[in-house]
């Protein structure tokens, strides 16, 4: 296996122990839910319909899509616009602050790209020192 030297991630404050989660749990469980991140992903593309959403993420349902458009809407990360036709058409796009979060996203994507390889080596190191598994 391959040795790397990583830069061991330093907060910009000074560390102060947080009495609860410091206010980041609720953000990472929405991040971590099954299919926010999904629609994030679809959206930095552009504006989209309902209907193209739900065509643009195999597997979602149409309730399930409802619930996650919803919540990012309420967390200021998608703006939701309706326009007043019959059927009324629904549009939704990133806010400024959804377009940042995308960034993110993109980031740890290309961060997962790179180290793949080295994770699937780790991994199997592993799992030959550990034949009972987990």
């Amino acid at each position: 296996m391959t040795a790397e030297v990583h830069e061991v991630y330093e907060p910009h404050e000074p560390h102060e122990v947080c009495e609860d989660d410091c206010g980041i749990r609720d953000v990472l469980d929405r991040l971590g839910d099954r299919w926010s991140v999904l629609v994030i992903v679809v959206l930095a593309k552009g504006t989209h319909r309902f209907s193209e959403l739900h065509q643009a993420i195999p597997g979602i349902s149409q309730r399930m899509l409802t619930l996650t458009t919803k919540r990012l809407v309420r967390d200021g990360l998608v703006e939701r616009t309706v326009y007043p036709t019959v059927p009324p058409q629904t549009e939704y796009r990133l806010t400024a602050m959804g377009r940042s979060l995308s960034a993110a996203i993109t980031e740890l994507a290309n961060w997962s790209r790179s180290h793949k390889a080295l994770i699937a080596e780790a991994r199997s190191h592993w799992d030959a020192e550990h034949p009972g598994g987990l």
